[in-house]
């Protein structure tokens, strides 16, 4: 745990044992409501901290927890512990109902789409009056009971219900230590690497949305239990708002901001109460402060001010398959030699033609240099062939496998790996996590072992531990492509690896990379920088407002006529070579 989490759960523990030792009955249940929130805005951390998808339907799901151990217990006499698998199960069918039309959706659209559902489900509990009671809800609940007996209402109440939140936090953080912590970070901040790298992000975030819907219930099933009624209320958008409030003031993301956060956020008008008629103005006020002073939440604003200490020693190095396996793979290839087939690849953005039906081939231990004007379709080609855009025609065939519109993860999975012309690395993991989160099918503790291999290999092994927010732009480079590696590909697709390095530099990359060439791979490298690229590739290839103009050996492609007035924009006649 970092030093900034465990500050925040220090204050609260210590406001709790405050609240426990003097409080008042009163105290102690605003406090177990404030517990309530925090099991919450847990669950809600999953979805908008992990996933960072904005879903505006957590309060819906805690209602929806509710009402379901509400009914049960007035219609059928069950108790909390008896109806909470019905409390948990209820949101999360409602929550898999929803995934269907809306999770595919981004931004502010799935925003919109999951509040114009929670307005659905309020309106079904208004309307519903034989069921849920209507707009007058229902009274008289009892109150917590497990194993039949009775939860008293003061110090054991509150106790049972932070009980609780300790065991939801723990599962969270047990939920997203390691692999899929890292796997998470990745989609939330560069949603096209999550793919490229193998992670399938739309199975990632349909698991953050059941989860944060079954938090939600667990803590709708506390709520109607320590309130002992239920109304649509629970239902309504001011719930949605302080959840959303909780987790902004306490930090998206880490069990510590949720629950300092919820503490905060309910305790707070409790503290302002004197003010009367100015609490809700110097509430909001704070609120504003935290939210502009520090956007990472009070979480993110200890960590600047208690930073982690030093992390432990990397792992040994240690022979790693993504290179042992590199050997051999000419065997792999199709039925026609090559390794990679592409085939009449077109593909339009609206009235722009960015490829206009192109054909190239790879060999597995061949580079491949394509090159042409900004906009002529380089970048297109690799995302066509990564399963990052469908092509409107045309085929790719990889190893004798037609991939054409395969997702970009089962690309990734299948042997190709890519870097971005944007170098995008997650600022805030290490170097050695970076790497290791895209070794797959293999535990976590192995995989960065095996990222240590290849950050050898990069020549970057002496800074595995330090964070990639902080390294050069070559250093970041390099830890790109042992990220690539790292998916053990047999075709290595490079954008502009050279861009942003000097001429040391690009001369020790050159060599690395005639080194992976040398142990099987087949590598595409897209470079402006001819005098990068023409050594270290065997044939080159020009594209020019999405149509392929030459291919061939470096000297010939560089002496071509369309070549040259494509770059120099002059006839060729006048600066063709002798």
């Amino acid at each position: 745990m970092r030093r900034a989490d465990a500050m925040l759960l220090l204050c609260v523990a210590a406001y709790g044992a405050y609240a426990f030792a003097a409080g008042s009955s009163y105290t102690l249940r605003v406090f177990s409501v404030a517990g309530i929130y925090a099991l919450a805005a847990i669950g809600y951390q999953f979805i908008f901290g992990q996933a960072g998808a904005l879903s505006l339907s957590q309060g819906v799901f805690m209602g929806v927890g509710a009402y379901a151990s509400g009914i049960l217990a007035l219609r059928f006499g069950l108790g909390f512990d008896a109806a909470l698998p019905f409390s948990v199960g209820v949101p999360v069918l409602l929550a898999l109902a929803v995934a269907v039309p809306v999770l595919h959706l981004r931004t502010h659209y799935f925003a919109l789409a999951t509040l114009i559902i929670s307005q659905m489900v309020l309106l079904v509990a208004v309307e519903w009056q034989g069921l849920t009671g209507g707009a007058n809800g229902i009274g008289g609940i009892g109150g917590i009971t497990i194993l039949g007996m009775p939860i008293r209402a003061g110090w054991p109440l509150a106790a049972t219900v932070w009980v609780c939140v300790a065991l939801g936090a723990a599962l969270s953080a047990w939920l997203m230590r390691g692999r899929a912590g890292h796997a998470y970070a990745v989609l939330r901040e560069h949603p096209a690497v999550a793919g490229a790298i193998g992670l399938d992000g739309g199975r990632m975030r349909l698991a953050a949305f059941v989860l944060s819907a079954a938090f939600a219930g667990f803590a709708g099933s506390l709520y109607v239990h320590v309130i002992r009624v239920i109304s649509p209320d629970v239902l309504g958008f001011p719930v949605m708002v302080t959840l959303l409030t909780i987790v902004m003031i306490g930090g998206r993301l880490g069990v510590a901001g949720a629950v300092a956060g919820a503490v905060l956020v309910i305790e707070l008008p409790e503290w302002f109460r004197p003010l009367r008629e100015y609490t809700l103005l110097v509430y909001g006020a704070i609120l504003l402060l935290v939210v502009v002073a520090a956007p990472g939440g009070l979480v993110g604003a200890l960590r600047l001010l208690l930073p982690d200490r030093a992390p432990p020693a990397p792992p040994a190095l240690a022979a790693s398959p993504a290179l042992a396996e590199l050997s051999g793979l000419a065997a792999l290839s199709g039925a026609s030699g090559l390794l990679l087939e592409i085939d009449g690849l077109a593909r339009h953005f609206g009235g722009v033609r960015a490829l206009g039906g192109v054909s190239l081939g790879l060999r597995a231990g061949e580079v491949l240099g394509l090159i042409g004007p900004n906009g002529s379709g380089k970048t297109t080609l690799v995302n066509c062939v990564t399963g990052l855009v469908a092509p409107d025609a045309g085929r790719v065939r990889f190893a004798g496998a037609d991939i054409t519109g395969l997702r970009a993860d089962r690309v990734a999975h299948a042997g190709i790996a890519r870097t971005f012309q944007t170098v995008a690395l997650v600022d805030d993991m290490t170097v050695l996590d970076s790497v290791a989160i895209a070794r797959p099918r293999t535990d976590f503790a192995t995989a960065r072992a095996q990222a240590m291999t290849l950050l050898d290999r990069l020549g970057v092994a002496d800074i595995a531990q330090r964070r990639c927010g902080g390294l050069a732009y070559g250093l970041r480079r390099r830890v790109e492509i042992a990220r690539a590696l790292a998916l053990q590909p047999r075709l290595l697709l490079l954008d502009e690896p050279a861009a942003g390095l000097n001429e040391t530099e690009q001369a020790d990359l050159s060599r690395r990379l005639r080194g992976l060439a040398a142990d099987g791979a087949a590598l595409l490298v897209i470079e402006h920088n001819m005098a990068f690229l023409a050594p270290l590739a065997d044939r080159m290839a020009c594209l020019d407002a999405g149509v392929l103009i030459a291919q061939g050996t470096p000297a010939e492609v560089q002496g071509d006529a369309r070549v040259i007035e494509a770059y120099l924009g002059r006839p060729a006649a006048v600066s063709r070579p002798a």
